[in-house]
């Protein structure tokens, strides 16, 4: 059976790669390896997700699945030092990848830990931003959401980027069911960027 990169010890012989590559006009270089998610080329999907994503100083960001940490150092350089940033995966060659990233591209205000999903997330957040493993299934990933509001600031926003074909339109149906507000606010190469945000107050439910 082959090895998914979402695999928590990936067996596969390390082969590490680097690449240097510009997102949002800054040019920042990765060290990749097997067994990870798309590691040759930061892939379509994040491209969109980072080129969609707005964080903001002093705001605090999840990156959801963060592979070796394109979209999480992206997010930490656009908001600056005096935002934070939490990059999550299971991976644990992954997680080691985006701390080593973190170093080489001087950006200090991340933080990468081994979770699934959110397990071993603490406190709340202004943006989750995820390019989720399709491959985990869609029951895990709809769980992802539902989960995501206990996580939010309010009036904080979660992004997915999902493949129209890999199941966009049910995935915008179950951010419906969860968020009060939800949108498609970008399209590209057969991509979506799915948004929700959380209610701008807790009262804001029974008014």
């Amino acid at each position: 059976m082959a090895e998914h990169y979402f695999t928590r010890k990936p067996e596969s012989t390390s082969r590490t790669a680097e690449l240097a590559v510009e997102l949002r006009g800054h040019r920042l270089r990765f060290l990749t390896d097997a067994g990870v998610f798309s590691r040759r080329d930061v892939d379509a999907g994040t491209r969109l997700l980072i080129d969609t994503m707005e964080p903001q100083s002093g705001q605090r960001i999840l990156d959801l699945g963060c592979g070796y940490g394109p979209v999480g150092l992206a997010a930490a350089v656009l908001a600056g030092p005096d935002s934070s940033v939490l990059m999550v995966d299971v991976n644990e060659r992954a997680v080691r990848l985006a701390e080593e990233n973190a170093k080489r591209n001087g950006v200090h205000n991340v933080l990468a830990i081994v979770s699934d999903g959110f397990a071993s997330v603490a406190g709340s957040f202004d943006w989750i931003l995820t390019n989720p493993p399709i491959r985990v299934g869609k029951a895990v990933l709809y769980a992802w959401v539902e989960a995501s509001p206990a996580y939010l600031r309010p009036g904080g926003t979660m992004l997915m980027v999902i493949r129209t074909k890999q199941g966009a339109k049910s995935m915008a149906d179950q951010f419906a069911r969860v968020f009060p507000e939800t949108d498609t606010i970008a399209k590209r190469e057969g991509y979506r960027v799915l948004l929700g945000r959380a209610r701008a107050s807790a009262g804001s439910e029974s008014e």
